[in-house]
């Protein structure tokens, strides 16, 4: 990849681009990361070449299909409890992306389109744009990074940007296409895939990468409160079979509640232990994230139950572990995992999706659409394990055909069951009768199929 590609590093969530691409040798500026292969990694651009060497302007396409079927069988056909998954038992365009990079004189921008059923499940778990006028989650809704910023040749480069980008919380990217598993873990699902706001990206050595954030809120569009939310993430990879990284972030993220502040640690571990690429197992590779986080202040108290006058407890705790094995030529690919959360009071926690009564609460943005609204008050438990295995084939860089398996658990009902969470009939049109309510249960288990493509 040419130097513009390299100075633009770090545009998804997984940090990196491949290093393959960052092998132009007339470029005498330090580059960060150079020759390490992290294309084998979670939640990375797994290509090591492109067709695009233009040096102003690298585009980007993105393609993403799938069909899930769900063993529960919901009337509606509609899948709760994800961002990556929106109808059951259908095919579905989860997402399209069009965009690129652009880079002139250290000037650089970065601009990828979402379309698909993405573009209506991710923004309807912000509630940042019930705060006054024009409608942010529409405004937003069809772009999925838009920033503009400066490289200053400094050490080994320092990014200056400004705009919505990716988050590194939970490991994954927010690009199936990048990730070892389609169905993310309950650590990656419930915690951001963007940031609106700033970043600083400095990189004082190759093999290190200092980045602090001045962001609006957690995955929000707008601000909840007075306060911004402020971060860091600080990646380090000493090899290129070694990435470790923490995030953390502190902010005021409950709505008309400003004395509510919010800590959150995320860490991440990964290790490619095995690599040989003419054997018949080709390399193999392990992933470890865990995430440590509370609220405390208006009403809640962190990680103490003790003081009633302080209110109950309001954590999050949660961990996942994915191992990948690689087989002919990397042609072909196995993973395993899981994961486990605990979030009293469900601060976190995506809620399922209201049934067919279009009656949110203006005046309260916390609650869920629908005349049955998933609880989330202080002290409301909620508890969650999955796993998952799948096989991939990946017959070139551009594509991956995926199946997949998925089991999910809960500690209260929370899954779309049989009668779904929509009508009777499924169908929003339905009158909703005296009595009904959606149906839901505490497990659920899937098949998904999915054809990644990326260019």
């Amino acid at each position: 990849m040419k130097k513009q590609l390299t100075l633009l590093a770090l545009i998804t969530a997984s940090t990196f681009v491949s290093p393959a691409f960052a092998q132009d040798s007339t470029v005498a500026e330090k580059v960060p990361f150079e020759g390490m292969d992290f294309s084998w990694m979670n939640g990375n651009d797994r290509r090591t070449e492109s067709i695009f060497n233009n040096p102003y302007f690298v585009p980007s396409i993105m393609v993403d299909v799938n069909y899930t079927h769900s063993f529960n069988n919901p009337n509606d056909n509609t899948v709760v409890g994800s961002t990556a998954l929106a109808r059951n038992n259908e095919m579905e365009v989860s997402s399209a992306n069009l965009g690129g990079d652009f880079y002139y004189k250290g000037a650089r921008g970065r601009i990828m389109t979402q379309f698909g059923t993405r573009s209506t499940v991710v923004p309807r778990n912000d509630y940042s744009p019930y705060r006054g006028q024009y409608n942010l989650a529409n405004v937003y809704r069809y772009i999925s990074e838009a920033y503009a910023g400066y490289h200053f040749k400094k050490w080994y480069g320092i990014n200056v940007d400004f705009g919505m980008f990716m988050s590194y919380i939970g490991l994954n990217s927010y690009y199936q296409v990048e990730n070892w598993e389609y169905q993310a873990s309950f650590t990656s699902d419930n915690t951001p895939w963007f940031f609106n706001g700033m970043r600083i990206q400095i990189f004082p050595s190759k093999h290190l990468k200092i980045e602090p954030w001045l962001i609006n809120g957690w995955q929000s569009y707008g601000k909840f409160n007075s306060m911004p939310g402020v971060g860091a993430n600080i990646t380090w990879c000493p090899s290129e079979n070694v990435k470790l990284l923490t995030n953390d972030y502190y902010g005021t993220d409950a709505a008309m509640i400003p004395g509510r502040k919010r800590f959150h640690s995320d860490n991440s571990f990964l290790l490619r232990y095995y690599d040989n690429p003419k054997a018949g197992v080709s390399r193999a590779a392990l992933s470890l994230t865990g995430d440590l986080g509370f609220e405390k202040g208006g009403g809640v108290n962190g990680f103490s139950n003790g003081d009633a006058a302080k209110g109950p407890a309001q954590y999050f705790l949660s961990a996942m572990i994915y191992n990948r094995v690689w087989f002919a030529k990397n042609k072909l690919a196995w993973t395993v995992g899981g994961g486990v959360m605990k979030n009293p009071g469900r601060y976190l926690v995506l809620y399922p999706t209201g049934d067919a009564s279009p009656l949110p609460n203006p005046n309260n943005p916390t609650t869920t659409e629908g005349t049955h609204p998933f609880s989330a008050n202080p002290g409301d438990q909620f508890n969650g394990w999955d796993c998952s295995t799948n096989l991939d084939w990946l017959p070139n860089q551009s594509v991956t055909f995926r199946v997949e398996f998925v089991h999910r658990e809960s500690s209260v009902p929370y899954f779309a069951g049989e009668g779904g969470v929509t009508s009777p009939t499924g169908y929003t049109t339905t009158p909703l009768p005296t009595g009904w309510a959606p149906d839901l249960v505490k497990s659920e288990s899937r098949i998904i199929f999915a054809a990644l493509f990326r260019l």
